[in-house]
């Protein structure tokens, strides 16, 4: 069966502001150090297994030039522009209907296009194990990530050790963020992995979970599929996209359906979530800081400090995030990352377009 991929590129990356805007958000940027994007290192893992015109790119329309930028080898075609965000189930039906029309059935890996996976054929064992298993029946298949900590950032997958397909686990339940006892309790448990929002599973199976559990979006969607290659084609995504419901793949599919398996994955995943990631893709001084760009320090201890033109010079500071760009420069404690949204939020609200 062939193997195609659907890449989701249309988030805004508000918590890596203010590198991240909304012209050029996370997924268009180098952060690793090594020249390629995010988005570009997320194709580059999946060659061996995916050819690069059967990679589809869902994306905002204000995106498709860094898109066309980025990935000149992409087909057009497969550049698909949502109009307005919709989240993540009618983004995933998009490619779905488009891969359909081109294909018929075919495998389908939903990826996230700002994802660090250090181990590349680690990565793509557990996606040949996974479409060996979404494969067979109607099968759904996630990737989990073995947890290392009780993390409180992530969603969590319970999973049945002693129902198994292949490596894969059956799926008891989806679980929404925890809080720090539940997270402690979760992971000493050992049946619960985190939620990678990475999915693996066949067009037809996908789209006939839709047109079950979200029938008003599977009818949106099969009126775009009528409409893809002709003159028409963008009028009815606009149409269409406009009056479709938000909704997400865990609570409109996941949690509903039966038949979900989960892959546990060791490839050295990061999900690049804030500006935090930074300290585990990069290396550290003795200090424990990262430094990028124009910086000069003394003193200072476990910070991430990222210049551009202007010198920073630092003392005396510890456990900080100073992040400096042309027009605004963030400093930040790290464990108040979190809170860099409510900066962006801010400045949307005080109509200070021009930082965002």
């Amino acid at each position: 069966m062939k193997v195609t991929a659907l890449i989701m590129a249309g988030g805004k990356g508000e918590r890596f502001w203010p590198r991240s805007r909304k012209n050029n958000p996370k997924q268009f940027l180098c952060l690793t150090g090594d020249g390629r994007t995010m988005i570009q290192q997320t194709v580059d893992r999946i060659l061996p297994m995916v050819a690069i015109e059967d990679i589809f790119i869902a994306t905002n329309k204000d995106y498709k030039k860094l898109v066309r930028e980025q990935l000149p080898e992409i087909p057009e075609e497969n550049i698909l522009c949502e109009p307005i965000g919709r989240n993540t189930a009618p983004c995933i039906g998009l490619g779905a209907v488009h891969i359909r029309k081109k294909y018929g059935d075919a495998i389908m890996l939903v990826l996230p296009s700002d994802h660090l996976i250090k181990y590349k054929g680690m990565y793509l064992n557990i996606l040949q194990d996974a479409i060996k298993v979404a494969e067979e029946d109607h099968n759904l298949v996630t990737l989990g990530i073995t947890p290392n900590a009780p993390e409180t950032g992530y969603g969590y997958i319970k999973f049945n050790p002693e129902q198994t397909k292949g490596r894969a686990f059956a799926v008891d339940c989806f679980v929404e963020k925890p809080d720090s006892a539940k997270a402690k309790e979760y992971l000493e448990s050992e049946e619960y992995m985190w939620n990678s929002g990475m999915f693996v599973w066949k067009t037809s199976t996908i789209l006939e979970s839709m047109e079950k559990n979200l029938p008003e979006i599977y009818s949106g969607l099969t009126q775009i599929e009528k409409s893809i290659g002709t003159e028409d084609e963008d009028a009815m995504l606009n149409g269409v996209f406009d009056a479709i419901p938000s909704e997400s793949i865990d609570y409109g599919i996941l949690e509903k359906e039966k038949g979900i398996y989960v892959l546990p994955g060791t490839f050295g995943w990061d999900d690049v979530g804030s500006w935090l990631s930074v300290e585990r893709m990069k290396p550290l001084n003795d200090s424990g800081n990262v430094i990028e760009g124009n910086a000069m320090t003394v003193n200072v201890k476990n910070c991430i400090i990222e210049g551009s033109e202007k010198l920073i010079a630092a003392i005396g500071i510890h456990d900080l995030v100073i992040v400096d760009t042309k027009d605004a420069t963030l400093i930040c404690s790290k464990d108040s990352t979190a809170d860099i949204k409510k900066i962006v939020e801010n400045l949307k609200i005080c109509n200070r377009d021009q930082y965002l």
